[in-house]
């Protein structure tokens, strides 16, 4: 089971204002050049793809479970996920990034050897999407463009860099749908009311949706004038615990199987070995919200580069041509 430690949580999200705070003082000390340099990438269109891990009740390392915390990363039930967004950098520091994300996430008791994980033997996946809005402080940066744009033809050679350190939070919203495994297929896990959902003396029923906060670091440069590749590492807070359908503690399997049917019976409490421990009433689950973790490769269009063209193109006829 995890241990609680909301606290933990808010320690998390104090330091990272405090690093972003140290951070944007750092970073005004960075040479972004000209004001050009970095306004020609104001628009972007991102794709990305990359990993998934949960960080919720079930599954984790060989331990007791710690909320919130990558410690309890569990590799054999890392899933995958993707992404598209649009960038708008409106700063030579700042930036906001509209993301649209989609992915899966799964646990699985059965993959860890900490005892009371194991002898509880439940397991889940589920489909994430998830929409939200960050905002972006870049605290490194190395902006600098070749000769194209200098004002002599004769001048020196130069290569093109872009590279930048970045850190990121924000607010969403995602959509969740666990399942579980039952007789060798997946069952969606909402409609058995595992925990008693609306049922007498059972758990309050919930919406298959979160707010959410994404946190994360990324780095990205420069693959050309008009692509950049990066590498984004995002914690994802939400305010839901059954992104994994455990939550609270362990209905009655009889009146599950009176009034639901067998496989609500069944995926409530799929005990093994231990199964005192898992009496009607007992500890399910530990009562804190979930959270996940991505790690995605990124790939960015630069969409301001046309606009600039097109601009210097017409001061150059409008020079030429006056009167």
């Amino acid at each position: 089971m995890k241990a609680t430690s909301s606290t933990n949580m808010k320690k998390y999200l104090l330091s990272f204002i405090l690093f972003t705070i140290t951070a944007t003082t750092f970073g005004q000390h960075t040479n972004f050049n000209t004001q050009r340099n970095w306004s020609l990438n104001k628009k972007e269109i991102m794709i990305g793809f990359g990993a998934t891990q949960f960080l919720g009740d079930l599954g984790g390392r060989d331990q007791i479970g710690k909320d919130y915390s990558l410690v309890d990363l569990d590799l054999p039930s890392t899933g995958i996920g993707g992404m598209i967004g649009y960038r708008y950098r409106f700063h030579p520091y700042w930036a906001t990034t509209t993301s649209f994300n989609i992915g899966l996430l799964r646990g699985n008791d059965a993959l860890t050897n900490e005892v009371i994980r194991r002898s509880r033997n439940l397991n889940f996946k589920s489909i994430i999407i998830e929409l939200h809005q960050r905002l972006e402080v870049i605290i490194l940066a190395n902006e600098k463009f070749g000769n194209r744009y200098s004002l002599s033809r004769h001048s020196k050679k130069m290569k093109n860099h872009n590279e930048q350190l970045y850190l990121f939070g924000g607010i969403g919203i995602s959509y969740f749908n666990p399942k579980g495994m039952y007789n060798g297929s997946w069952t969606k896990l909402r409609p058995l009311k595992t925990e008693g959902q609306g049922m007498p003396d059972g758990a309050k029923e919930t919406l298959p949706i979160t707010a959410t906060i994404p946190l994360g670091i990324g780095f990205r440069w420069g693959i050309g004038r008009m692509w950049r590749m990066g590498i984004e590492a995002t914690y994802v807070k939400t305010f839901s615990d059954y992104i994994d359908d455990v939550h609270g503690v362990y209905y009655d399997r009889d009146a599950l199987a009176a009034n639901v049917g067998a496989e609500a019976a069944y995926l409530s409490n799929p005990s093994q070995e231990n199964t005192t421990w898992f009496a009607e009433g007992q500890q399910r689950g530990d009562k804190q919200n979930d959270a996940y973790f991505y790690l995605n490769i990124t790939f960015a269009r630069n969409i301001t580069y046309k606009d600039y063209a097109k601009q210097r193109s017409m001061n150059k006829w409008k020079g030429r041509y006056k009167f």
